[in-house]
């Protein structure tokens, strides 16, 4: 095994030692307040520079954005998300960088980037992990450039959603690298969802610096630092139904959306999209193919 560089081993632990969660609290509670905008205007145009981020795409408010996370949260105009109409299609939930993909193992285990995960962890739930043995996973990551909001990547009903007290690491390359396993250990939110492909479940991964997690639908609170998860049930004929490409929620500032879809012997997927590649909400990745067309 290569030696790892003595730089890398003291941001290592450097960011260990930090207060992450009071930091990425602090963050998200400045991202929220008002700042006048011929303060506000020009920090944030040589943020958009910085990341090139695609302005011309974005809705602005009358008066402009008030505050940081109105930017970091901003919709984009009509026409620009693309969401293939097929039913049988399971599309990205968020533009940026489709980082990984594949088979979850009848141990429901699967492989990112030369780790081990195993969706009872990234669930926080042994019985929910059950539905997803022999299915299939991906990950898209968001950038700081990135739109930030998250949309449905298929029709279904939200059944569960289950908001999990964890770290918060960074989630970039150097992020994967110094905290193995890290999108089951840092704070997280799961939504579960019934499908017309089988079980869905949609997580929202928080990172460092990233100031929160909302989600469109009635969710449950945050829970404290290193707390206990929280969660919400929705009875069979109460929970929100959301269209292909609906949005979801959305994060202030970047971050990862994983999404683990179950097997039924009546369907298996295949791949629509390769890995890494940059991608478009809505982009298709699976497709459910019936079982007999093997």
């Amino acid at each position: 095994m290569p030696s790892v560089p003595f730089a890398s081993r003291a941001a290592a632990r450097i960011l260990h030692l930090l207060p992450r969660g009071r930091i990425t609290r602090a963050l998200g509670s400045f991202t929220e307040a008002r700042i006048p905008g011929p303060v506000l205007r020009p920090i944030l145009a040589l943020y958009a520079r910085a990341y090139d981020v695609a302005l011309h795409e974005a809705v602005v408010p009358p008066g402009g954005y008030r505050t940081f996370n109105e930017f970091f949260t901003r919709q984009l105009r009509d026409g620009v998300h693309r969401i293939d109409a097929d039913p049988a299609v399971v599309g990205t939930p968020a533009a940026g960088r489709l980082d990984a993909a594949g088979p979850i193992d009848a141990g429901r285990r699967f492989t990112v980037k030369g780790h081990a995960y195993d969706a009872a962890a990234l669930l926080d739930d042994a019985e929910a992990a059950r539905a997803y043995e022999g299915g299939e996973y991906f990950i898209v990551y968001l950038s700081p450039r990135d739109y930030h909001r998250v949309h449905s990547p298929v029709a279904g009903t939200v059944r569960r959603i289950r908001h999990v007290a964890g770290d918060l690491f960074p989630v970039n390359e150097m992020g994967v690298r110094m905290a193995p396993g890290l999108f089951a250990r840092n704070e997280r939110v799961v939504v579960h969802l019934d499908t017309a492909v089988g079980p869905a479940a949609v997580v929202f991964v928080g990172a460092f610096v990233v100031g929160g997690i909302t989600l469109t639908v009635d969710a449950p609170p945050r829970p404290a630092l290193g707390g206990e998860a929280t969660e919400r049930r929705f009875a069979a004929s109460e929970g929100p139904v959301l269209a292909k490409g609906e949005e979801l929620g959305a994060f202030q500032l970047g971050s990862t959306v994983v999404v683990l879809l179950g097997a039924t012997a009546a369907r298996r997927w295949e791949a629509a999209a390769t890995t890494p590649t940059v991608v478009r909400v809505g982009d298709a990745v699976l497709r459910a193919t019936a079982a007999a067309e093997a």
